[in-house]
């Protein structure tokens, strides 16, 4: 029944030919996550040296990456429209919606991408370049394809990609991966669980509908929310690891205490009280959350090095 569905909104919606749709092919590469992506690169990039970075591998390092991370979105929305057109949040996207035809959309992917690639190895170095494709095939072909539709673990191991970014920044100004970098995607990493799965939870019937074995879908609500918590102390205890080691001074310790209190009362919360809109303001708040701790960093930096 599921298919039979899926079938008719997608021929309901089938692909519209008009002059090459530049708008809808742009948001095929989900631009917002994007955006995440290459702040935290960027960062990573700053934080990387103790003065200004040299400034062709930061804006050529900048622009590859969100190259190559939009192709990957491309080829994300590819694989998987179909299930895209059951779910109420992804069903407007423009493959389901037929703004954009799988060839136009395969042609973007592979340009777009390709463009990255070069601009990484030519104008960078070679070890971002294959740093970018390792996190390209991560995203798009381990978590999309083989986690996703397999494991509600699929959030926790399909992360590494995502957490990816600010080491990528830093190999792009240092051609190197130091432990410094390491303990930037360590961050991203255990963030990424609660973050996700306070959308799973306000999302858990779309998912199921889908068949998508999300946390909330394969081990219950109440499961979820417990998880939700003890990551979200996990995250808390490895964010003071940059002021534990010597990267980061006391301006990142206070920032990073005060967003991780923030976070752990929107988490105990959600274990204690949980409600569909307390997960979608912890889920919003994730992103902030994010932003904030990756600029304290940037600021305690050269606050201690200017």
């Amino acid at each position: 029944m599921r298919i039979s569905l899926v079938t008719r909104q997608m021929t309901a919606h089938a692909y519209k030919p008009t002059a090459l749709p530049i708008g809808q092919l742009i948001r095929l590469g989900k631009p917002r996550v994007v955006s995440l992506i290459v702040f935290t690169a960027v960062i990573g990039m700053f934080l990387a040296t103790p003065g200004l970075p040299p400034l062709v591998p930061v804006l050529f390092g900048a622009v590859g990456i969100a190259l190559v991370a939009t192709s990957a979105a491309a080829l994300n929305c590819l694989i998987e429209q179909k299930l895209d057109a059951t779910m109420a949040r992804t069903r407007s996207r423009p493959l389901p919606m037929g703004n954009v035809s799988p060839l136009q959309a395969s042609a973007f992917m592979v340009f777009v991408g390709g463009v990255g690639l070069v601009t990484l190895h030519r104008l960078v170095n070679p070890l971002t370049m294959w740093l970018t494709l390792a996190t390209f095939l991560g995203y798009a072909v381990v978590y999309t394809i083989v986690l996703k539709p397999r494991t509600p673990q699929n959030i926790v191991i399909g992360g590494a990609s995502g957490a990816m970014p600010p080491v990528l920044g830093w190999a792009a100004v240092t051609g190197e991966v130091s432990s410094d970098a390491l303990l930037l995607f360590l961050i991203i990493f255990a963030w990424t669980p609660p973050h996700f799965w306070a959308l799973a939870l306000y999302r858990k019937h779309d998912y199921a509908r889908a068949g998508v074995p999300m946390l909330p879908v394969t081990h219950g609500e109440r499961f979820t929310r417990l998880y939700v918590l003890l990551y979200t102390i996990l995250l808390a205890a490895i964010c003071l690891l940059p002021f534990a080691s010597g990267m980061s001074g006391t301006i990142y310790l206070v920032s990073a205490l005060a967003l991780n209190g923030v976070f752990l009362a929107y988490a105990v919360g959600i274990y204690v009280n949980y409600s569909d809109r307390l997960a979608r303001r912890t889920f919003r708040y994730s992103i902030v959350y994010l932003s904030c701790l990756f600029a304290a960093l940037l600021v305690d930096h050269y606050w201690r090095f200017g």
